[in-house]
């Protein structure tokens, strides 16, 4: 490893760095914060910043530490630690996916600190100046929060109220598998996670190869285990399937869901509706799953995006949703957590936030569009009201049409947040390589909330076969936004033999203007996924009487 990739008392400022998972991270901010916190000089540092760190220096021992890992591992972390008296409440907070580690959490950590807590940040195993191999959340991983829990403890002169584990990406999954695992853990913050890492990874039997991809890169100067790089290779190369999905079962919280229910841990979620690593059905699966105190935030769009403006202190929901979740389930106050919705969710674009009880009553009343037969003089079939049966429509295999997921993984999210979604040029679509389907003009709007769900009958005139549905919000000049999408494989297709899909979309949370229309677009190609399409095929749509093809839309 690279020794001039990790943090350094000197700044990071002049490194070569990776691909990062978290582009709009200030890490020169981050920085300097700890520098604050050790040297007392708060040059360079926004007031409320500077007060923060001078604050932490009055009531707190702030120090960075070696934290004993699983097989002897030293982790790199940092310690604020308060002075001995009565038993306090613990934070441990595993970083995300990146060499700069547990300085990710500085400003937090601070936060949660000036609030009572001890806390305990640590970079995971391979990362930064951690030692160990990166396991990707294995039993290492586990084992190793279950000692930085254990060491935070002894560091509070071994006794505690409650503790709880906290961490975005990377971290947030370590979180709740260490949750599953140890008894000690009381409650969880889990963002921008996952919870079936092989669905993550295989979506619909497709491999999200852009995902895999992006978390290698961003790992170039990690030290990977040999299974670890032996698991990437194979996902990105298309082998060895059932093993690896064996190994993602393993690093799943779904996996272990009952034990979590066993002692009902309240987890806290926070997701992004157009999450390129982790979509957003794979984590909610496990938030349905669980029976305790649960909430879920999803917001505007990617990875690790929504809640970026909080990790340096600027102010945000998602984090005050964090804090007051530990102080109800950690400290015992009574600030009204426990009689809140478990779903919120801010509906794009600059659209409410709108609150629920359950994810069943945030969801809305689900109505079919049935996918029809192209009008004459256009090649659109249209999404009606009705069934109409007895068509075909046939479009060629391989293309890459200007029907996409996004621009770039993650960095089209920030440009979402910021109110500037992807605009797509619905008539750039060959139609000779995707098929389309457009509703009638929205009179009143209408709002989307949930899952979307594609049944159709199609035929492919090879024995594997690939395509993409992406479901459009289209404006009276062809230009639009996508709501949602999915990708779908069938690696035994059969040529020539027609088929049931029957795909899940992306949750989503969308409010169509009025005037607009939906456009369900079907094409075989997207940089974000591989293909099982032979070069020079077609795939062919139809819609039989028994079973007509038709879009399912949650109409809140």
């Amino acid at each position: 490893m690279n020794a001039a990739n990790v943090p350094s008392d000197e700044g990071r400022e002049n490194r070569d760095l990776p691909v990062s998972l978290y582009p709009e991270l200030d890490e020169a901010l981050l920085t300097r914060f700890v520098d604050a916190l050790e040297s007392g000089d708060t040059i360079g540092l926004a007031p409320l910043r500077a007060e923060e760190a001078a604050e932490a220096r009055r009531l707190v021992r702030f120090g960075r530490v070696t934290v004993p890992g699983a097989d002897g591992a030293g982790l790199d972390g940092a310690l604020w630690k308060h002075p001995p008296g009565e038993p306090r409440p613990l934070i441990v907070m595993p970083s995300p996916w990146t060499d700069f580690g547990w300085w990710i959490y500085a400003v937090q950590a601070t936060l949660f600190a000036l609030e009572g807590y001890n806390v305990l940040a640590y970079t995971a195993r391979g990362f930064g100046r951690s030692e160990g191999e990166v396991e990707v959340a294995g039993p290492a991983d586990i084992e190793d929060g279950c000692q930085a829990l254990g060491y935070l403890i002894e560091q509070s002169g071994g006794t505690f109220t409650k503790a709880g584990f906290l961490g975005d990406s990377y971290g947030s999954g370590i979180s709740q598998l260490v949750a599953a695992h140890d008894p000690r853990v009381s409650a969880v913050v889990a963002m921008s996670t996952w919870g079936d890492l092989g669905e993550a990874f295989y979506e619909n039997s497709t491999r999200h190869t852009a995902a895999v991809q992006g978390l290698f890169d961003a790992a170039k100067n990690a030290r990977l285990s040999e299974r670890t790089q032996e698991i990437f290779d194979d996902v990105l190369a298309g082998r060895n399937i059932p093993q690896t999905l064996e190994w993602a079962r393993e690093r799943s919280p779904y996996t272990y869901v009952d034990r979590l229910n066993s002692r009902s841990v309240p987890v806290y979620f926070a997701h992004a509706w157009h999450e390129t690593l982790f979509p957003s059905n794979q984590t909610l699966k496990v938030f349905n799953a669980l029976s305790g105190p649960k909430r879920v935030i999803l917001s505007i769009g990617d990875h690790s995006g929504p809640e970026s403006p909080g990790t340096i202190g600027l102010p945000n929901r998602i984090w005050e949703g964090a804090h007051r979740w530990f102080a109800h389930h950690l400290k015992g106050l009574d600030n009204g957590v426990d009689t809140e919705g478990q779903v919120a969710g801010h509906l794009m674009w600059k659209g409410p936030l709108t609150e629920a009880g359950t994810w069943d009553t945030f969801t809305g009343r689900p109505e079919p569009l049935y996918l029809t037969a192209a009008a004459e003089g256009t090649d659109d079939g249209a999404l009606a009201d009705k069934p109409e049966t007895g068509w075909s429509l046939t479009f060629r295999t391989g293309t890459d049409t200007p029907a996409t997921v996004a621009d770039k993984i993650i960095q089209s999210g920030f440009a979402e947040m910021a109110g500037r979604p992807k605009v797509y040029r619905t008539g750039d679509i060959s139609r000779a390589d995707a098929g389309v389907w457009v509703s009638a003009a929205m009179t009143t709007g209408a709002t989307v909330r949930g899952v979307p769900r594609l049944r159709l009958t199609y035929t492919a005139s090879t024995a594997q076969a690939t395509f993409v549905a992406y479901l459009f919000d289209v404006d009276d000049a062809g230009q639009a936004n996508i709501i949602t999408h999915a990708p779908f494989t069938d690696p035994g297709a059969g040529a020539g033999r027609p088929l049931i899909a029957d795909i899940p979309l992306q949750a989503t949370g969308y409010t169509v203007p009025a005037g607009h229309r939906l456009m369900l677009v079907l094409d075989t190609k997207d940089p974000f996924y591989s293909d099982a399409n032979e070069p020079g095929t077609t795939i062919s749509v139809s819609s039989p009487a028994d079973d007509p093809s038709h879009l399912e839309i949650p109409l809140a």
